[in-house]
């Protein structure tokens, strides 16, 4: 899906959802090379505050890639920057919904800012705010 900057407004946003399981972690780390004993060893981790396993946190954010890659603005958007708070953790099993929304329009250079969350049970557990090229019709 794509929508393209001649379409886009303030105030558009889109979804996407993932219920975190432990192969998720497991190819993170793979992929990564962050094999932190937090994610990857249950002894290790019910030692930390967390008591348990926790996705990488950069797993969670990859969701808002989702996002902004495949459903807003999505195919053909270049990532320019993203800024990421992590308020609270991601267990196995957990659902993370990962939300952008369009803050603002940048004409000139076809730039779109978006505000981007996830949340786990309505509660945001990640935000920030990601700035990106959106294709264009004329392109």
């Amino acid at each position: 899906m794509t929508v393209y900057f001649e379409d886009i407004k303030v105030g558009d946003s889109a979804e996407y959802a993932k219920t975190i399981t432990e192969a998720d972690i497991l190819m993170f780390a793979a992929v990564s090379g962050d094999d932190n004993p937090v994610h990857i060893n249950q002894e290790f981790a019910e030692t930390t505050p967390f008591e348990t396993r926790i996705a990488h946190g950069m797993l969670t954010a990859s969701l808002i890639s989702t996002v902004v890659g495949t459903k807003l603005p999505g195919n053909g958007t270049i990532y320019l920057s993203q800024s990421t708070r992590f308020k609270a953790p991601v267990r196995i099993g957990q659902t993370v919904t990962a939300r952008a929304t369009v803050v603002e329009v940048f004409p000139e250079k076809k730039r779109v800012k978006l505000a981007t969350q996830c949340l786990v049970q309505g509660k945001v557990i990640l935000d920030g705010e990601s700035l990106v090229i959106a294709p264009s019709r004329g392109d």
